[in-house]
Protein backbone atom coordinates (compact mmCIF):
# COMPACT_ATOMS: atom_id res chain seq x y z
CA UNK A 1 0.00 0.00 0.00
CA UNK A 2 1.10 3.59 -0.74
CA UNK A 3 0.89 5.55 1.87
CA UNK A 4 -0.49 9.24 1.05
CA UNK A 5 1.28 11.45 3.84
CA UNK A 6 3.73 10.81 6.70
CA UNK A 7 1.94 9.26 10.41
CA UNK A 8 3.09 12.63 11.91
CA UNK A 9 2.04 15.01 8.64
CA UNK A 10 5.53 16.15 7.89
CA UNK A 11 7.54 15.10 5.04
CA UNK A 12 11.21 15.65 4.08
CA UNK A 13 11.29 18.46 2.18
CA UNK A 14 15.19 17.52 0.18
CA UNK A 15 14.97 19.90 -2.81
CA UNK A 16 11.50 21.43 -2.72
CA UNK A 17 12.61 24.08 0.17
CA UNK A 18 12.39 26.82 -2.45
CA UNK A 19 10.85 26.33 -5.53
CA UNK A 20 11.66 27.85 -8.78
CA UNK A 21 8.82 30.23 -10.54
CA UNK A 22 5.67 28.58 -11.69
CA UNK A 23 4.76 28.18 -15.29
CA UNK A 24 1.58 30.10 -14.17
CA UNK A 25 3.90 33.41 -13.15
CA UNK A 26 5.41 33.21 -17.41
CA UNK A 27 5.31 35.45 -19.97
CA UNK A 28 4.30 32.53 -22.17
CA UNK A 29 1.68 32.34 -19.57
CA UNK A 30 0.79 35.74 -20.19
CA UNK A 31 0.12 35.62 -23.79
CA UNK A 32 -1.83 32.63 -23.67
CA UNK A 33 -4.34 33.92 -21.51
CA UNK A 34 -4.54 36.94 -23.35
CA UNK A 35 -5.20 34.90 -26.61
CA UNK A 36 -8.33 33.28 -25.20
CA UNK A 37 -9.71 36.61 -23.78
CA UNK A 38 -8.10 36.94 -20.63
CA UNK A 39 -6.32 40.19 -20.05
CA UNK A 40 -3.67 40.50 -17.48
CA UNK A 41 -1.66 42.93 -15.24
CA UNK A 42 1.92 43.24 -14.42
CA UNK A 43 3.17 44.45 -11.29
CA UNK A 44 6.83 44.52 -10.67
CA UNK A 45 7.82 40.85 -10.86
CA UNK A 46 4.36 39.35 -10.49
CA UNK A 47 1.23 39.08 -13.08
CA UNK A 48 -2.58 38.83 -12.22
CA UNK A 49 -5.01 38.11 -14.66
CA UNK A 50 -8.64 40.02 -14.77
CA UNK A 51 -12.19 37.60 -14.97
CA UNK A 52 -15.12 39.84 -15.16
CA UNK A 53 -18.26 39.69 -13.02
CA UNK A 54 -20.99 38.90 -15.29
CA UNK A 55 -23.13 41.43 -15.74
CA UNK A 56 -21.09 44.17 -13.97
CA UNK A 57 -18.30 46.39 -14.93
CA UNK A 58 -16.04 44.89 -12.06
CA UNK A 59 -12.98 42.23 -11.85
CA UNK A 60 -11.82 39.64 -9.91
CA UNK A 61 -7.99 39.38 -9.81
CA UNK A 62 -6.38 36.29 -10.13
CA UNK A 63 -2.95 35.68 -9.32
CA UNK A 64 -1.66 31.51 -9.29
CA UNK A 65 1.09 30.01 -7.52
CA UNK A 66 3.18 33.63 -6.96
CA UNK A 67 6.36 33.42 -5.34
CA UNK A 68 5.56 36.44 -2.38
CA UNK A 69 8.77 37.55 -2.50
CA UNK A 70 8.03 39.53 -5.62
CA UNK A 71 4.60 41.31 -4.54
CA UNK A 72 5.25 44.78 -3.91
CA UNK A 73 1.72 45.43 -1.77
CA UNK A 74 1.16 49.48 -2.35
CA UNK A 75 1.32 49.01 -6.31
CA UNK A 76 -0.26 45.93 -6.58
CA UNK A 77 -3.40 47.61 -4.53
CA UNK A 78 -2.83 50.75 -6.85
CA UNK A 79 -3.23 48.50 -9.84
CA UNK A 80 -6.35 46.45 -8.59
CA UNK A 81 -8.07 49.51 -7.81
CA UNK A 82 -7.54 51.01 -11.12
CA UNK A 83 -8.31 48.25 -13.11
CA UNK A 84 -12.08 47.57 -10.56
CA UNK A 85 -11.31 44.73 -8.45
CA UNK A 86 -13.48 43.53 -5.82
CA UNK A 87 -10.01 41.67 -5.05
CA UNK A 88 -6.75 39.63 -5.88
CA UNK A 89 -6.65 36.02 -5.04
CA UNK A 90 -3.36 34.64 -4.44
CA UNK A 91 -4.15 31.21 -5.30
CA UNK A 92 -1.92 28.44 -3.66
CA UNK A 93 1.24 30.57 -2.96
CA UNK A 94 4.23 29.05 -4.20
CA UNK A 95 5.15 28.12 -0.85
CA UNK A 96 5.98 24.58 0.78
CA UNK A 97 4.04 24.74 3.66
CA UNK A 98 6.75 22.83 5.22
CA UNK A 99 9.74 24.69 3.91
CA UNK A 100 11.55 27.37 6.56
CA UNK A 101 9.93 30.19 4.87
CA UNK A 102 6.37 29.07 5.24
CA UNK A 103 5.73 31.14 8.49
CA UNK A 104 7.12 34.27 7.37
CA UNK A 105 5.44 34.60 4.18
CA UNK A 106 2.17 33.03 5.89
CA UNK A 107 2.38 36.10 8.32
CA UNK A 108 2.68 38.34 5.52
CA UNK A 109 0.11 37.68 3.35
CA UNK A 110 -2.05 37.85 6.91
CA UNK A 111 -1.29 41.12 7.48
CA UNK A 112 -2.01 42.37 4.13
CA UNK A 113 -4.79 39.61 2.98
CA UNK A 114 -7.95 37.40 4.31
CA UNK A 115 -7.71 33.62 4.12
CA UNK A 116 -9.48 32.93 0.96
CA UNK A 117 -12.54 30.34 1.42
CA UNK A 118 -11.94 28.52 -2.01
CA UNK A 119 -8.54 27.70 -3.94
CA UNK A 120 -8.51 26.60 -8.20
CA UNK A 121 -5.37 24.56 -7.57
CA UNK A 122 -5.02 22.07 -5.79
CA UNK A 123 -3.07 22.89 -2.37
CA UNK A 124 -1.26 19.42 -2.69
CA UNK A 125 0.56 18.42 -5.20
CA UNK A 126 3.41 15.33 -5.96
CA UNK A 127 7.10 16.37 -6.69
CA UNK A 128 9.81 14.17 -8.04
CA UNK A 129 13.35 14.86 -8.55
CA UNK A 130 14.73 14.58 -12.01
CA UNK A 131 18.24 15.28 -10.67
CA UNK A 132 18.40 11.44 -9.38
CA UNK A 133 20.06 8.90 -12.54
CA UNK A 134 17.34 7.29 -14.66
CA UNK A 135 17.61 3.99 -13.55
CA UNK A 136 17.97 5.35 -9.74
CA UNK A 137 14.47 6.71 -10.58
CA UNK A 138 12.99 3.39 -12.33
CA UNK A 139 14.33 1.82 -8.46
CA UNK A 140 12.09 4.42 -6.80
CA UNK A 141 8.90 3.08 -8.36
CA UNK A 142 6.90 1.28 -6.08
CA UNK A 143 6.92 -2.59 -6.77
CA UNK A 144 3.62 -2.39 -8.20
CA UNK A 145 4.07 0.76 -10.45
CA UNK A 146 7.26 -0.89 -12.00
CA UNK A 147 5.52 -4.60 -12.34
CA UNK A 148 2.78 -2.64 -14.37
CA UNK A 149 5.46 -0.60 -16.33
CA UNK A 150 7.12 -3.64 -17.58
CA UNK A 151 3.69 -5.29 -18.37
CA UNK A 152 2.78 -2.76 -20.52
CA UNK A 153 5.75 -2.56 -22.19
CA UNK A 154 5.43 -6.63 -22.17
CA UNK A 155 1.72 -6.46 -24.09
CA UNK A 156 3.29 -4.03 -27.00
CA UNK A 157 2.19 -0.42 -25.44
CA UNK A 158 4.53 2.17 -27.11
CA UNK A 159 4.76 5.71 -26.05
CA UNK A 160 5.83 8.00 -28.62
CA UNK A 161 6.30 12.07 -28.61
CA UNK A 162 4.18 12.97 -31.41
CA UNK A 163 3.63 16.50 -31.29
CA UNK A 164 1.10 17.25 -34.31
CA UNK A 165 -2.10 18.24 -35.00
CA UNK A 166 -4.02 15.00 -35.46
CA UNK A 167 -2.44 13.95 -32.10
CA UNK A 168 -3.49 17.41 -30.11
CA UNK A 169 -6.90 16.67 -31.72
CA UNK A 170 -6.77 13.11 -30.50
CA UNK A 171 -5.49 14.43 -27.43
CA UNK A 172 -9.30 16.45 -27.03
CA UNK A 173 -11.02 13.33 -27.67
CA UNK A 174 -9.54 11.59 -25.24
CA UNK A 175 -9.98 14.36 -22.25
CA UNK A 176 -13.34 14.90 -23.30
CA UNK A 177 -14.16 11.73 -22.62
CA UNK A 178 -12.00 11.12 -19.69
CA UNK A 179 -14.47 14.34 -18.40
CA UNK A 180 -17.12 12.69 -18.98
CA UNK A 181 -16.21 9.57 -17.65
CA UNK A 182 -14.79 10.85 -14.31
CA UNK A 183 -17.60 14.02 -14.31
CA UNK A 184 -15.13 16.63 -13.87
CA UNK A 185 -15.17 20.15 -15.67
CA UNK A 186 -13.07 21.43 -18.76
CA UNK A 187 -11.98 24.12 -20.29
CA UNK A 188 -13.56 24.43 -24.48
CA UNK A 189 -11.65 22.61 -26.57
CA UNK A 190 -9.90 25.89 -27.99
CA UNK A 191 -8.54 26.79 -24.60
CA UNK A 192 -5.97 23.67 -25.31
CA UNK A 193 -5.52 24.29 -28.94
CA UNK A 194 -4.36 27.82 -27.94
CA UNK A 195 -2.58 26.89 -25.19
CA UNK A 196 -0.57 24.48 -27.37
CA UNK A 197 0.13 27.43 -30.17
CA UNK A 198 1.12 29.72 -27.86
CA UNK A 199 3.75 27.28 -25.99
CA UNK A 200 4.68 24.70 -28.04
CA UNK A 201 6.84 26.94 -30.88
CA UNK A 202 8.56 27.95 -27.28
CA UNK A 203 9.56 25.32 -26.41
CA UNK A 204 6.98 24.61 -23.40
CA UNK A 205 4.21 22.22 -24.12
CA UNK A 206 5.03 18.23 -25.38
CA UNK A 207 2.31 15.63 -26.28
CA UNK A 208 3.25 11.84 -25.39
CA UNK A 209 0.71 9.35 -26.91
CA UNK A 210 0.33 5.92 -25.76
CA UNK A 211 -0.92 3.28 -28.51
CA UNK A 212 -1.60 -0.02 -28.82
CA UNK A 213 -1.68 -1.55 -32.45
CA UNK A 214 -1.71 2.31 -33.76
CA UNK A 215 -5.14 2.97 -31.78
CA UNK A 216 -4.48 6.11 -29.12
CA UNK A 217 -5.11 4.64 -25.21
CA UNK A 218 -3.69 7.71 -23.15
CA UNK A 219 -2.31 10.95 -24.41
CA UNK A 220 -0.82 13.42 -22.21
CA UNK A 221 -0.61 17.24 -22.44
CA UNK A 222 3.12 18.39 -20.71
CA UNK A 223 4.45 21.68 -20.33
CA UNK A 224 7.77 22.67 -19.45
CA UNK A 225 9.16 25.92 -17.48
CA UNK A 226 13.20 26.63 -16.75
CA UNK A 227 13.60 23.23 -15.84
CA UNK A 228 10.51 22.13 -14.58
CA UNK A 229 8.07 19.44 -16.13
CA UNK A 230 4.31 19.67 -15.64
CA UNK A 231 1.67 17.55 -16.20
CA UNK A 232 -1.56 19.13 -15.95
CA UNK A 233 -3.72 17.16 -18.26
CA UNK A 234 -4.39 13.92 -19.41
CA UNK A 235 -6.97 11.72 -21.61
CA UNK A 236 -7.97 8.35 -21.79
CA UNK A 237 -9.67 5.02 -23.36
CA UNK A 238 -11.07 2.29 -21.23
CA UNK A 239 -9.90 0.18 -23.76
CA UNK A 240 -7.36 -2.13 -23.20
CA UNK A 241 -6.72 -0.63 -19.64
CA UNK A 242 -5.90 -4.08 -18.77
CA UNK A 243 -2.15 -3.09 -20.62
CA UNK A 244 -1.27 -0.61 -18.11
CA UNK A 245 -0.73 2.58 -20.99
CA UNK A 246 -0.88 4.50 -18.31
CA UNK A 247 2.03 3.47 -16.18
CA UNK A 248 4.24 3.19 -19.22
CA UNK A 249 2.97 7.00 -20.06
CA UNK A 250 3.43 8.05 -16.91
CA UNK A 251 7.37 6.59 -16.63
CA UNK A 252 8.00 7.94 -20.22
CA UNK A 253 6.73 11.43 -19.16
CA UNK A 254 9.68 11.16 -16.58
CA UNK A 255 12.14 10.34 -19.33
CA UNK A 256 11.22 13.12 -21.32
CA UNK A 257 11.93 15.82 -18.28
CA UNK A 258 15.17 14.33 -18.01
CA UNK A 259 15.87 14.45 -21.86
CA UNK A 260 14.52 18.04 -21.96
CA UNK A 261 17.14 18.73 -18.90
CA UNK A 262 14.48 19.38 -16.12
CA UNK A 263 15.47 18.80 -12.88
CA UNK A 264 11.71 18.43 -11.00
CA UNK A 265 8.55 16.98 -12.02
CA UNK A 266 5.36 18.72 -10.89
CA UNK A 267 2.10 16.69 -11.05
CA UNK A 268 0.27 19.05 -10.76
CA UNK A 269 -2.30 17.83 -8.25
CA UNK A 270 -3.02 15.93 -5.20
CA UNK A 271 -5.39 15.50 -2.56
CA UNK A 272 -3.59 14.80 1.44
CA UNK A 273 -6.37 12.78 2.18
CA UNK A 274 -6.15 8.91 2.83
CA UNK A 275 -10.00 9.08 2.62
CA UNK A 276 -10.78 6.41 0.24
CA UNK A 277 -13.70 7.94 -0.99
CA UNK A 278 -11.77 11.55 -1.73
CA UNK A 279 -12.43 11.99 -5.66
CA UNK A 280 -8.64 12.96 -5.83
CA UNK A 281 -7.26 9.38 -3.89
CA UNK A 282 -7.30 7.29 -6.96
CA UNK A 283 -5.10 9.58 -9.27
CA UNK A 284 -3.15 10.44 -6.10
CA UNK A 285 -2.24 6.70 -5.31
CA UNK A 286 -1.11 6.41 -9.03
CA UNK A 287 0.95 9.13 -9.01
CA UNK A 288 2.84 8.43 -5.83
CA UNK A 289 4.09 5.27 -7.34
CA UNK A 290 6.84 6.88 -9.45
CA UNK A 291 8.49 7.70 -6.37
CA UNK A 292 7.78 11.61 -5.48
CA UNK A 293 6.91 13.76 -2.39
CA UNK A 294 3.55 14.23 -1.45
CA UNK A 295 3.70 17.98 -1.03
CA UNK A 296 1.86 20.96 0.95
CA UNK A 297 1.10 24.77 -0.03
CA UNK A 298 0.57 27.35 1.87
CA UNK A 299 -2.80 28.48 2.23
CA UNK A 300 -4.55 30.49 -0.87
CA UNK A 301 -5.23 34.78 0.34
CA UNK A 302 -7.40 37.72 -1.21
CA UNK A 303 -6.47 40.91 -1.27
CA UNK A 304 -9.21 42.38 -0.57
CA UNK A 305 -10.30 46.06 -2.17
CA UNK A 306 -13.92 46.27 -2.01
CA UNK A 307 -15.21 44.53 1.28
CA UNK A 308 -18.71 44.70 0.86
CA UNK A 309 -18.61 43.44 -2.60
CA UNK A 310 -15.91 40.83 -1.74
CA UNK A 311 -18.84 39.34 0.65
CA UNK A 312 -21.32 39.32 -2.01
CA UNK A 313 -18.57 37.80 -4.63
CA UNK A 314 -17.80 34.96 -2.36
CA UNK A 315 -21.36 34.30 -1.51
CA UNK A 316 -22.31 34.06 -5.41
CA UNK A 317 -19.23 32.21 -6.10
CA UNK A 318 -19.86 29.63 -3.39
CA UNK A 319 -23.52 29.13 -4.99
CA UNK A 320 -22.26 28.51 -8.41
CA UNK A 321 -19.95 26.00 -7.19
CA UNK A 322 -22.66 24.05 -5.11
CA UNK A 323 -25.03 24.30 -8.43
CA UNK A 324 -21.99 22.97 -10.84
CA UNK A 325 -21.36 20.32 -8.10
CA UNK A 326 -25.24 19.11 -7.98
CA UNK A 327 -25.30 19.07 -11.82
CA UNK A 328 -21.93 16.65 -12.26
CA UNK A 329 -23.21 14.19 -9.31
CA UNK A 330 -26.61 13.72 -10.95
CA UNK A 331 -25.21 13.42 -14.48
Amino acid sequence: MIVLISASGVISMGPYEKLPAHITQSEAWRKFKKAVGIPSIKVAGIQFFLHKIPLTSLNVGYCPKVCPEKIEWGLLKKKAMENNCVMVRFDVPNVVASSSSAVKWQREFEKNCKKSPRSIFAQYTILLDLKKPEEELFKNLHPKTRYNVRLSQKHGVIVQEKNDPKTLENFLILLEKTAIAKKFYIHPKNYYRTLWKILYPRGMAYLLEASYQKEPLVIWLLLKFGRVLYYPYGGSTDRYRNFMPSNLIAWEAIRLGKRLGCELFDMWGATGSQDKNDPWYGFTRFKLGYGGKLVKFIDSYDLVIKPHLYTLFNFGYSLAWKILRFKRNIL
